[in-house]
């Protein structure tokens, strides 16, 4: 797999989980479920027959399953579909209901996926905008580093 193929699917990624509202900086809370009883520990000969059937059951099943992707409707593809959302989201991205931080975090995962320069300025407008001085400067540095990548294009 290439570096851009990579970033690309990483970039997805991270643009799911953003616009799904989640920071892949901040930990995430998970429900537990602290009161279940702690398995207990048989032998094989110990096993009874509802075990034993069940495990039967779920051996035949993984035999039986493969991996059957499922088709999109009109058989567009993935590609297709992200170029159509991105198209989408692009003039309403101003409209995002996100933190500062999530909003830059969006402009540059669609920047990188477009490669339209009319987005740094919203990005920068955003980054400056982040109140944690740290995520700030990083944002900072990012908006710095997609201005030379497309000053490096042009000078190719």
């Amino acid at each position: 797999m290439n570096q851009d193929t990579q970033s690309s699917i990483s970039d997805d990624q991270e643009l799911a989980k953003v616009l799904a509202g989640i920071n892949p900086d901040e930990p995430q809370e998970f429900d537990i479920q602290m009161n279940s009883p702690a398995p207990t520990q048989k032998t094989i000969g110990q096993l009874d027959t509802a075990e034993e059937s069940k495990e039967a059951t779920m051996s035949k099943n993984e035999s039986k399953n493969t991996f059957q992707p499922t088709p999109l409707a009109g058989g567009a593809a993935l590609g297709d579909i992200k170029q159509q959302a991105i198209l989408e989201l692009h003039p309403i991205m101003s409209k995002l209901d996100a933190t500062a931080e999530n909003k830059f975090d969006a402009y540059l995962l669609i920047l990188r996926s477009t490669d339209d320069k009319s987005l740094i300025q919203p990005a920068h407008e955003a980054a400056i905008a982040i109140e944690d001085e740290g995520r700030r400067a990083q944002a900072l540095l990012d908006i710095i580093k997609e201005i030379d990548f497309f000053e490096s294009r042009e000078d190719k």
